[in-house]
């Protein structure tokens, strides 16, 4: 089990923009996935968007397709979320995930992958 630290939250008004980036390190295995989860207050978590490392699709949540954006960095084991056209409904705690399992490309295809590993998670908060 390695460790997950994400950065780049904050306060933006509605329409702005924001990039998360989250670093895995000290993985003795390969990390086969990771993604974004976010949790609003009240409401359960749920996965906006997912990624298998070096897979050619990723999952987003309906509600943020066309405008967010998950991706892998060169750096092994770093992705990133681009933030567009923030809504106040974006509003929450974001939590970097990732997994070692194989079987965990399948729960992202499918939408359902439940994570081994979680961040600390990051604030976004979008008002004006």
């Amino acid at each position: 089990q390695g460790q997950l630290v994400e950065t780049g939250g904050g306060s933006v008004q509605p329409e702005g923009s924001l990039r998360l980036s989250c670093a895995g390190s000290g993985y003795a295995r390969t990390v086969m996935c990771m993604g974004w989860f976010r949790q609003a207050p009240g409401k359960e978590r749920e996965g906006v968007a997912l990624i298998p490392l070096g897979a050619p699709f990723t999952y987003v949540a309906d509600s943020v397709k066309g405008r967010f954006t998950i991706s892998e960095d060169n750096a092994k084991n770093t992705i990133h979320l681009q933030m567009n056209s923030l809504k106040p409904e974006d509003t929450g705690t974001y939590y970097c995930a990732a997994d070692t399992r194989y079987s965990c490309r399948l729960g992202v295809r499918d939408g359902n992958w439940d994570p081994h590993d979680w961040g600390q998670g990051t604030q976004v908060t979008v008002s004006s």
